[in-house]
């Protein structure tokens, strides 16, 4: 179990900070050089990674993750579901359309995206993971579970991603109780510096929260006087999803 651990850790640095060498990889696995080039030279030869560079040898992905990656956007329906609505979103509102659904109990993960039209807009990757409780989407998520359930969140340390990144237990068990009253969360750059998002969660047949939908737009477009109406249109959205699923 200990080489599954120590491999996945190293493909998941190098998908975060590629192209990277052995020696960088060491540092940030907090794992000694030799294992990290044993393991790294595996993965190459299994198709996973690899090199780049002539001087000093760095390592990528290979689009061998993909076939993963297109599997898992498909588990459980989702995003299936969702694409119609969120298109229809992004008409009504002129933002970008997110959709979130949760990697494990502590982060959200990107798994689809409808651009806007605006020759200014926010760009954010496919697959990329957020702390839960740092995105809109991701608070709108932990505000339908339960309290034991939140609390094993709130347990874990919260990364600083920006000045405006709420850490305080307290702060973010007032911001999920306020969640749980509006039915929507608000984020203003605590997740990246510039972007303000609206969210609302996706409830899934079962009565529990599955994904969350969410209005992505750079602060200068941010009007708060336009909340309340893309909060309706979201929660609009969510419905459709959920009847989708249901089907």
């Amino acid at each position: 179990m200990q080489a599954v651990h120590r491999t996945l850790r190293i493909l998941e640095t190098v998908a975060g900070h590629q192209p990277i060498g052995v020696g960088e990889l060491s540092r940030r696995c907090a794992l000694p050089k030799s294992t990290v080039q044993r393991l790294v030279q595996s993965l190459a030869a299994e198709g996973w990674l690899r090199s780049v560079g002539q001087e000093q040898t760095r390592w990528v992905l290979t689009t061998r993750m993909l076939t993963l990656g297109t599997a898992a956007l498909r588990d459980g329906g989702v995003r299936e579901a969702a694409i119609g609505p969120m298109r229809e979103l992004g008409e009504l509102t002129g933002e970008t359309v997110t959709l979130q659904v949760p990697d494990g109990p502590f982060r959200m993960v990107l798994i689809e995206r409808v651009d806007c039209l605006h020759p200014v807009r926010t760009i954010n990757q496919l697959g990329t993971t957020s702390p839960i409780t740092a995105t809109s989407t991701g608070l709108a998520f932990l505000a339908l579970l339960g309290d034991d359930e939140v609390e094993r969140v709130l347990a874990r340390p919260v990364p600083r991603l920006t000045p405006n990144t709420v850490t305080e237990p307290c702060e973010l068990r007032a911001a999920v109780a306020e969640t749980r009253v509006k039915g929507y969360a608000v984020n203003r750059g605590q997740n990246r510096e510039g972007v303000s998002a609206v969210g609302t969660a996706v409830v899934g047949p079962r009565g529990r929260p599955v994904a969350g939908i969410g209005l992505s737009l750079p602060d200068s477009r941010f009007d708060p006087r336009r909340v309340p109406r893309w909060a309706r249109q979201l929660r609009a959205t969510a419905m459709a999803v959920t009847a989708a699923l249901a089907d």
